[in-house]
């Protein structure tokens, strides 16, 4: 019998929050999508800044056909079958399915069910160390599926939710009041001669829906045309709309804000399950859609980075390092539970800490007319949210933050970016046929997104490639951003320049438009 090797990263704890219901049953069908390693190793900054094309990214940095041999001949061996379908070689994934006895047997694991107690959800899952036959575990970056515990929350809140009644307001304090995300975009200066035609933006979900009747009650109350919503299901969800209180808010609040601001943009929903496979799958889903085409990607979706599991955060990443070289830029919510992400102590929230995504932060946005009369970080504390932000424990500082990070302080810094998220001076949304007020750092990336797409169709008029991976040009014009010194999200405060709770700040639309078109093809690293 082969020697057997335990998986790196693979080691997961027992699930917290949850009710132990005794052993999977040996008959339940599983699906695990198998990460392969790249056939080369992909260095960013020998990119120097190059967007690749999928050919060239297939040729150079998916995954080996041989390497894909050799985990079909492992699950042959192991009673597994292959979704030939569902694997594909620029993902680096090939898909297993099997009975949970089999999937036990092929790497060495003991599954047990649970029952999440926040999100009622059954799911499956093991302790300790995957491990394969050593010949067949050396071209594996991470095994996804074996453990199905939900892993993201959306970063949304209610304006009935997160108000607290008790909160003092000053005479002389700007009086808050909900905006359209159009009136958020004038506000911010974004362009008014763009439109993103000719770009696709991509949204990740994990849960609830959309209607085209809720999307047409709003934008035709904006006086817009509805934006092209196409739904793309991954590993099995699909659009299921339907739970006003649940995550129909989040996916109609992406669609709707993304499509406020760039209006001429197609939109392409990818829904996944809301489980680490279902997030990473649905990353590289909309990075190598060449259907679709997404140039941006929004994700509101995530989890304090010390309740990820080591493989998942390392694949994950890798996914969005794919994504920079793809030329595509993906905007993450910094989260919406302070500085301490709803745990005990100081915790960013993961993806928003990936070093290959725009981490986008939250603040209070008080309008006088049509200009900005004041702006501060969001903090709702304690009864409702504020923003995300603090210092990675998983990701060191990557250059190009160095300068901008205050000296001591190690780890990526989060967030990069910031915009209007709080819910008091919220987005006005339609969300089950009904009219609400949200904020939350969920409406922050597709802002961000919308702001990429018509960036991108500057470029395209300019015959340049898409603007990719942002952060570098952006921290070496943090004149684009409107500089954030007021407030605090717990254990931060905001201050001169870059911060952990609004980075570099809000967007100056007009300037950022300059910043990327005018010196597109900054070195990436």
């Amino acid at each position: 019998m082969a020697p057997r090797v335990a998986l790196e990263k693979s080691e997961r704890k027992a699930p917290a929050l949850a009710t132990h219901l005794g052993r999977t049953s040996p008959q339940q069908t599983i699906s695990v999508s198998v990460i392969v390693k790249r056939k080369n190793a992909l260095n960013l900054s020998e990119l120097k800044g190059r967007r690749i094309s999928h050919a060239e990214f297939n040729e150079q940095y998916a995954a080996d056909p041989a390497d894909f041999d050799r985990i079909r001949a492992f699950a042959q061996q192991h009673g597994l079958t292959v979704d030939e379908a569902a694997s594909s070689l620029p993902r680096r994934t090939v898909v297993l399915k099997g009975t949970a006895d089999d999937m036990e047997k092929a790497f060495g694991v003991e599954l047990n069910s649970y029952e999440d107690e926040r999100h009622k959800k059954r799911f499956h899952s093991f302790t300790g160390k995957i491990s394969l036959p050593e010949e067949h575990a050396e071209p594996i970056e991470a095994v996804l599926g074996l453990d199905s515990r939900p892993i993201a929350t959306p970063h949304i809140r209610r304006l009935d939710d997160a108000s607290d009644p008790n909160k003092k307001k000053k005479p002389n304090d700007p009086q808050p009041e909900p905006f359209s995300a159009v009136q958020v975009a004038q506000l911010y200066g974004f362009p008014t001669n763009l439109n993103g035609s000719g770009q696709t933006i991509a949204i990740l979900e994990l849960g609830g829906g959309y209607t085209e009747s809720d999307l047409d009650t709003y934008f035709r109350g904006l006086g817009l045309t509805t934006p092209k919503v196409v739904s793309v299901g991954v590993d099995g969800a699909s659009n299921s709309p339907g739970d006003p209180s649940g995550a129909d808010g989040e996916v109609e609040l992406d669609i709707e804000v993304a499509g406020s601001v760039a209006p001429g943009a197609n939109i392409a929903v990818y829904f996944a399950p809301n489980t680490d496979q279902g997030f990473i799958d649905a990353i590289t889903t909309a990075v190598h859609d060449t259907t679709n085409k997404p140039s941006a990607l929004s994700i509101s979706w995530g989890g304090p980075e010390s309740s990820w599991p080591a493989a998942s955060v390392t694949a994950l990443d890798n996914a969005c390092q794919s994504a920079a070289a793809l030329g595509v830029t993906i905007t993450v919510a910094s989260g919406d539970a302070g500085s301490s992400d709803g745990t005990n102590g100081t915790v960013v929230d993961f993806p928003a800490s990936s070093p290959h995504v725009l981490a986008c932060g939250g603040t209070a946005l008080f309008a006088n007319g049509t200009s900005i009369a004041q702006e501060i970080v969001w903090d709702d504390q304690p009864q409702g949210g504020a923003t995300g932000g603090g210092f990675s424990t998983s990701f060191a500082t990557p250059s190009w933050q160095v300068s901008a990070l205050p000296s001591g302080k190690t780890g990526r810094g989060v967030p990069d970016v910031s915009g209007d998220a709080s819910p008091e001076t919220g987005y006005n949304v339609i969300v089950d046929g009904q009219p609400q007020v949200v904020g939350g750092t969920s409406a922050v990336a597709p802002l961000y997104a919308g702001l990429i797409a018509l960036v991108n169709q500057q470029l395209a008029s300019q015959n340049q490639p898409s603007a990719g991976f942002v952060n570098p040009l952006l921290y070496q014009n943090a004149i684009s951003f409107n500089d954030i010194t007021q407030g605090n999200n717990g254990d931060y405060s905001a201050g001169k320049g870059w911060d952990a709770c609004t980075g570099l700040g809000s967007p100056k639309g007009a300037s950022i438009l300059t910043t990327l078109t005018g010196a597109n093809g900054g070195s990436v690293h």
